[in-house]
Formats: C-alpha cells, structure tokens, sequence
C-alpha cells in the first residue's frame, strides 16, 4: 500500500465497464487511486481481473473486485451489478465505457455489424443505467458517466453506425439527467467526448501503417497536434464521478484537442 492516496472519491463505489484495458482499466485506477471502491466489469474476465489485481496491490486488499459481464446481455447486468453491490457494499457510480467499432459506409456496413455496435455501445447504457439506479438511488448523491465520442457530436462520411451509436449516447446521456432531477434523485448524468486516445482501438491503424505513422497520422487532424492519453479521459472520468461536479448534469464533455472547434 501507499501512503499518498488521494481522497477526491474517498467513499464512492463505482462500477466501470470496458476495465480489462484501454480507458476503463485507467478509469478503475485513477478512481482507485483517489480513493473510490471499483468493480472492473469485462467480458474479458482475466484481463478485469489482472487490473483488479495491480490496484488491490498497491492499495491494498478489497479495493477493487472484477465481475464478468456481457453489456449486451440483461440477465448479464442484473447478475454483476448485484455482485458488485455485494462486493463494494454498495454502487454509486456508473462508468458505461464498454464500446466497439465496425468499418463500412452507409452502403457497404452489414446490418449485423449495424446491430452489433447499436447493441454494445448502446443497449449496454439503457441496460445498465435501468438496472443500477436502484442501487444508485441507495447509494446518494451518485453519478452516472458515460463514454460516448467526438463522433458522436461530429460526422463522417464512413462511420455511420459509430456516429450514430455515439450520437445515441449522447442524447440518453441528458435524458436519464433529466429522469433523475425529476424524480427528485440526486443522481447526475453526464457524458464524455473523446477523439483519438492511445488504446487497443488503434490497433488496426497502427497495423496498417505502423505505430509512429498512424499516430502522427490522427495527430495531424487535431488542433493540438497529437493523440490524447487514456489518464485525459479518465481525470475527466474521476471529476464526475466526484462531489466536485455536484452542479452538473445532462452535460458533455469534449476532450477532442480542439477538432469540434474548427
């Protein structure tokens, strides 16, 4: 264990999909870090289960647990979310991060993989905010964060179904806010808008062109001049997932380098 834990989540137990790798397992440790209980859901089990591993070693034992789970699947959701409020005591945040993404234009894209990446980045949100808000209501003021895309709030001409999945988290985002406020529940909703951040969805690029051209490559379409870190998104992650952010809800953030400015 280490002495300099923070404190900015101490108390808050959050759930995090997607956490084997990429921005979910950053997220789990940045929340572990600042001081936040986390259940790694995946449906790569061993993998959730080697990041859970790494943070209970420096933090110390039932810090984090890891649960499997399919976001596609309902019965796959109730199962680890009551496993996790088991584990943690309780839910209090809810990172839906788990996402994928197919290639193909509007005439070129299969329905299959249209439904596939509607079901995983979309149904995983409706299906996992549906089933957690009862423990989340259990568990106030709590916080639901949801990993949609720059492609969701920008278009391009072959990524339909990203954009339109994307886009779907987006605006679910702010209406589970509004859900929330009207019933009277301090839970927020918010969402998160990244562009190109260094994590396995690159791979195919990076294979195509090489690791150093691909980079350079998506760096030249951003303001900045460079891809984002997967610790960009999850210090975003750990900002709403903290009292720190109390006042906001039904909002996004765009953490795009500058591209939605242009």
């Amino acid at each position: 264990m280490s002495a300099a834990r923070g404190t900015r989540v101490a108390g808050k137990l959050a759930f995090v999909t997607g956490a084997a790798q990429g921005l979910g397992a950053a997220t789990a440790r940045r929340l572990a870090e600042e001081g936040a209980k986390v259940t790694l859901a995946d449906i790569n089990i061993e993998g959730a289960r080697r990041v859970a591993d790494a943070i209970n070693a420096r933090w110390g034992p039932r810090n984090a647990f890891a649960v499997h789970l399919e976001v596609t699947s309902e019965a796959g959701w109730i199962e680890a979310l009551n496993a996790a409020d088991a584990a943690m005591g309780g839910i209090s945040v809810l990172v839906n991060n788990a996402g994928i993404s197919r290639g193909g234009d509007i005439e070129t894209l299969s329905l299959e993989d249209w439904k596939l990446v509607m079901s995983v980045n979309v149904d995983s949100v409706f299906l996992g905010t549906k089933h957690a808000l009862k423990y989340l209501r259990a568990n106030q003021p709590g916080s639901i964060v949801n990993i949609s895309s720059i492609a969701g709030l920008i278009a391009a001409h072959n990524t339909p179904v990203y954009n339109a999945s994307k886009a779907a988290v987006w605006l679910l985002s702010k209406g589970i806010a509004l859900h929330c406020a009207k019933q009277g529940v301090d839970v927020r909703s918010n969402s998160i808008h990244p562009t190109y951040i260094d994590t396995p969805i690159l791979d195919p690029l990076r294979q195509r062109f090489g690791k150093d051209e691909a980079e350079a490559k998506l760096g030249r379409q951003v303001p900045l001049g460079h891809i984002g870190e997967p610790a960009d998104i999850a210090n975003a992650v750990l900002y709403l997932a903290s009292d720190e952010s109390k006042f906001m809800t039904g909002a996004e953030m765009k953490l795009d380098g500058g591209i939605s400015a242009m």
